[in-house]
């Protein structure tokens, strides 16, 4: 019997965010830095709580103006106030909300740089593990995310994506650059069921890539984001694949 757990991002101003929760097993919700607010952040989690996701900050950046998407390199003090402002305030929602944060998942580019930069990735793991050392540390399968996740002794999650190319090294293919995301709905199908049971993804350049599936992102802005997870849900239910946090 197999497990996944089936994550989106939420709270970035999408008009489909209450449809995606029926959907998912755990939502990451934008803590202001590049989408949202106080008022987002507290109605995520109103939203969360209601279908029964569990609850996940996703801390970025400071840098509303590009979505998060903007390099940065910023002291590693820095990041880790952030990231410890960003996921304190959502954690203290929750609990007030009568609910528990459940895990942090980066956004963006600092996702990506703290998927190769060690010392970003310590950063941001550091504040997890202040924040609280129950928490779950969500990081791109195979990345200095996750490796630093386990020297604080956290329980981490390796991430797929349903829709994003892969480089022969396991990192995504920049969004600036040519293959980045998959548009073919079949294409993401196969991928995603083919990393998440065999355990390998076929990169942009043809080499096949091992890869860790403990979680499934699936981006949620649009009807034809909905369509393509409700797709995959069937598709993982009709092989058996339990769709759980």
């Amino acid at each position: 019997m197999m497990n996944i757990d089936l994550n989106a991002d939420l709270g970035e101003g999408c008009a489909s965010d209450g449809e995606l929760l029926t959907l998912v097993s755990s939502a990451n919700i934008a803590c202001g830095f590049h989408a949202g607010d106080a008022q987002t952040m507290l109605t995520s989690v109103r939203e969360a709580l209601k279908n029964g996701v569990a609850i996940g900050a996703h801390p970025s950046f400071p840098d509303r103006e590009n979505f998060g998407r903007t390099a940065m390199t910023l002291p590693v003090e820095t990041v880790y106030a952030q990231t410890l402002y960003q996921i304190s305030a959502l954690a203290a929602i929750a609990r007030a909300e009568g609910g528990v944060m459940r895990h942090v998942k980066p956004h963006g580019m600092l996702y990506n740089q703290a998927a190769k930069d060690p010392q970003l990735a310590d950063a941001i793991a550091k504040a997890v593990y202040a924040c609280d050392p129950a928490l779950i540390l969500v990081g791109l399968a195979g990345s200095e995310l996750v490796r630093a996740g386990e020297r604080y002794g956290l329980v981490t999650r390796q991430e797929v994506f349903a829709d994003r190319g892969y480089q022969a090294d396991g990192s995504l293919v920049p969004r600036t650059q040519p293959g980045a995301l998959i548009e073919d709905e079949d294409q993401s199908l196969a991928q995603t069921l083919g990393m998440v049971e065999t355990g390998r993804v076929k990169s942009i350049t043809g080499e096949w890539t091992s890869v860790v599936a403990q979680t499934v992102c699936i981006h949620g802005d649009g009807e034809h984001a909905l369509a393509f997870a409700r797709r995959l849900r069937s598709a993982f239910e009709a092989r058996g694949i339990t769709i759980v946090a």
